[in-house]
């Protein structure tokens, strides 16, 4: 009877797992295609918030579409993610780009920092392997000629001239600090901000650099005060952008802190404290309020993720807009679809996306921000090219 009882064990644990253990090598069910798509942003490290935005933005498009079913070339398609961790670091890009090549991804969704995304982007190319950033701005990532290369942002270029109009024009300033990071995406920003502003009748009174590791400002900016600016642009990160705001206030240097997006993130806020108030910041595109899909997006986002950093709604985007092509080739072979991305007419979360011929998204926006009682609030939005 022992011996009976046992096989009659075995028996229904044998069933338990035709039941429950239908998925197989990583989840695959027979006859099921597996698409890899990588997801590539800073995952550690002082950016790691921002990152895991990006990566749970692009997270959840994937899930939705594996939900209502995915079917290419005639066969049921299940997405993958695999989910990198650049550390913002150019090298490490370098080599997260080629393991995603290797492991035979047919499209990425990253890069999240411009300088990170820059040379990653040489790789993807070499292989033919589609690239869409949801947050890398800088000018020099498709002006390289590399087909496929996309981003669903306002570049660097349309947001710094904003910026620089915004800085002289509206917030009074005609003598001007720059500091930036020195990184691909925070001195490109400073550049076409001090270009800009230059041309709208404002002074450049200095110019200084530092790293986006820093925490220490205070000989930037004590050189920076005997100069006596009224407004301070920094371009970089808010992991540097909250101590720098603190820093500035313990040296008495009362003037107008503006940034781009690198600063305008929840958690800066949190970094400055009390010394956040009335910052202003820009970031591309609107704001997720009125976005057309904004608060649909944000209410599905924060039950399951919390709250959105910055860049959620964009990583979002481009899984849909990377899917959406693959659907209209009717397949997920890269040399397939990728034409497909650039002939892109997609309505998604943060409004029309549509590419140019260098993969820049067409009729982009730019929203201004204001640090009140410890959150960001519109000042305006700027359609670019205005």
């Amino acid at each position: 009877m022992k011996r009976y009882g046992w096989v009659v064990v075995a028996l229904v644990l044998a069933g338990a797992c035709m039941a429950s253990c239908k998925r197989q090598d990583g989840g695959k069910v027979a006859g099921e295609v597996v698409v890899r798509i990588g997801s590539v942003a800073p995952l550690t490290g002082p950016q790691a918030h921002l990152g895991k935005d990006n990566d749970n933005g692009a997270r959840l498009a994937l899930d939705e579409i594996n939900s209502a079913g995915l079917t290419l070339g005639g066969k049921k398609v299940r997405l993958e993610l695999i989910s990198e961790d650049d550390q913002a670091d150019p090298r490490t890009a370098t080599i997260i780009a080629q393991k995603l090549v290797d492991n035979g991804v047919a499209g990425v969704i990253g890069h999240l920092n411009s300088g990170a995304t820059i040379p990653a982007s040489k790789i993807y190319h070499d292989a033919g392997i589609p690239q869409i950033s949801p947050s890398a701005t800088a000018i020099a990532y498709t002006s390289q000629g590399f087909k496929t290369a996309f981003r669903v942002m306002t570049n660097d270029e349309q947001q710094g001239k904003v910026l620089g109009q915004f800085a002289v024009s509206k917030l009074n300033a005609t003598r001007i600090a720059i500091i930036d990071d020195r990184t691909a995406y925070g001195q490109g920003l400073a550049d076409e901000f001090a270009k800009a502003a230059k041309a709208a009748g404002g002074e450049i009174v200095a110019r200084e650099f530092t790293s986006d590791r820093a925490t220490d400002f205070m000989a930037i900016l004590t050189s920076i005060k005997g100069k006596e600016p009224q407004l301070l642009f920094y371009g970089g990160m808010d992991a540097q952008g909250g101590p720098m705001a603190k820093q500035m206030k313990q040296l008495g240097l009362n003037v107008q802190l503006l940034g781009g997006d690198g600063l305008q993130t929840t958690e800066f806020a949190k970094l400055a404290g009390a010394d956040s108030e009335g910052v202003v910041a820009s970031s591309p595109g609107l704001s997720l309020a009125v976005m057309p899909e904004g608060q649909a997006f944000k209410d599905k986002f924060n039950a399951r993720y919390g709250a959105i950093q910055t860049y959620a709604p964009y990583a979002y985007d481009a899984m849909q807009v990377l899917v959406a092509a693959m659907r209209r080739a009717d397949s997920a072979d890269p040399a397939k679809y990728l034409a497909a991305i650039g002939a892109t007419d997609y309505q998604g979360v943060t409004g029309h996306v549509r590419f140019d011929a260098k993969g820049d998204v067409t009729g982009g926006s730019v929203t201004i921000y204001r640090v009140r009682n410890g959150a960001w609030q519109v000042m305006e939005t700027v359609q670019s090219g205005q």
